[in-house]
């Protein structure tokens, strides 16, 4: 079980990838698409299913997904399940499955939430640490900046960043959906390539946003966290919050798309003025060094000291000359001097036409 349908994605393909010796069925299941390839696959039969709680209660229901016969039963950042709402659907799951079958959870943090639903429905639980008795939360490549600075200014600094020296893919993350389409579509008006994933984007455009980040058809991918979560995209060099995170898991699975597999990152951090006393519990909380933020602003010196900016960047990237080309027709009609056509109208004052253009008076009118 993943939480979002872009991980699950994922996982399957790793699986199938992993299997290809064993010839194993692999059948990933999640909503926003039809039901008719799930429930043929199935009922051909497969031997490991990957699918959002959501689908995966669904076809369960329908009786088209026989979970009494389950071995192995794996929850993939089971932290991410309990906050987005999937506890009740992942215990009615869990309850069709038998007692003897093979748990697993796997979660980057163990919040006492999670340790509960463990203790709950493990027998013999084991914990095991992928990591030294000293690691920190946070991943020691990559590199953090932490500025305080206005909502209005944040496009502009973003910009910038964008043009900074050995920038590759990037990542930004948003709290809401709105601002991640808005946030798109503002660095893609300044020239630059990004597209948005979303919550009110359906299943097709996601799958193809994430696409054209990893072929670099688009360089920036403004998301909100459903990309968060175990979306693995290779060079992603700098990672973007554009609002201080809700709280330290958050923004430690964020900042963890960069700095992977031994690479370096930069993990950039925008807080506003009235997040400043949640941006210290986080950082109280993972014992990083940023008690307190310097002011910053688009113009600030060491915001281009520090992320590398050339002197003298703009905002918006200089036209580019395929797109000069491609305006070009338009801009030689708009330069083209229009012929002007002879007015055949007459001015009037006052209704009347104008004295010496009125018509002389008859010996009648005399």
């Amino acid at each position: 079980m993943c939480p979002t349908r872009e991980l699950a994605l994922q996982v399957a393909k790793d699986i199938a990838t992993a299997a290809t010796v064993r010839e194993a069925r692999v059948l990933t299941v999640y909503g926003g698409v039809g039901y008719d390839v799930q429930l043929d696959t199935l009922a051909s039969g497969v031997d490991v299913v990957v699918g959002t709680p959501g689908r995966l209660l669904d076809l369960a229901q329908r009786k088209a997904l026989d979970l009494s016969h389950v071995r192995a039963l794996v929850l993939d950042e089971a932290d991410e399940m309990l906050d987005l709402g999937f506890l009740p659907d992942v215990e009615k799951l869990i309850a069709r499955t038998p007692k003897s079958r093979q748990t697993m959870l796997f979660s980057a943090t163990m919040p006492a939430a999670i340790i509960a639903l463990a203790r709950a429905n493990l027998n013999n639980a084991i914990n095991v640490r992928a990591e030294t008795h000293d690691a920190q939360a946070t991943v020691p490549d990559t590199t953090q900046f932490v500025y305080q600075a206005h909502d209005l200014d944040k496009p502009e600094i973003v910009s910038k960043l964008l043009q900074s020296a050995d920038i590759g893919r990037t990542m930004v993350f948003t709290r809401t959906k709105r601002a991640a389409q808005r946030i798109a579509d503002d660095l893609a008006d300044r020239g630059f390539k990004a597209a948005a994933i979303h919550g009110d984007l359906n299943q097709v455009a996601r799958e193809r946003a994430l696409k054209k980040l990893r072929n670099g058809t688009v360089q920036v991918l403004v998301a909100t966290d459903v990309a968060a979560r175990g979306i693995d995209v290779a060079d992603v060099t700098h990672v973007v919050n554009y609002e201080c995170p809700d709280d330290e898991k958050t923004y430690i699975h964020r900042i963890g798309r960069t700095g992977r597999a031994g690479a370096k990152g930069v993990a950039v951090t925008l807080v506003d003025w009235q997040d400043v006393t949640r941006w210290k519990l986080i950082n109280k909380a993972l014992s990083l060094p940023f008690e307190e933020l310097p002011e910053t602003y688009s113009t600030s010196p060491h915001l281009f000291a520090d992320l590398q900016i050339p002197q003298g960047t703009r905002g918006r990237l200089p036209r580019q000359a395929s797109a000069e080309a491609e305006a070009a027709p338009a801009s030689e009609r708009s330069e083209k001097p229009r012929t002007r056509r002879p007015r055949n109208r007459r001015r009037t004052r006052g209704g009347a036409r104008p004295a010496e253009q009125a018509p002389a008076p008859t010996s009648e009118s005399a």
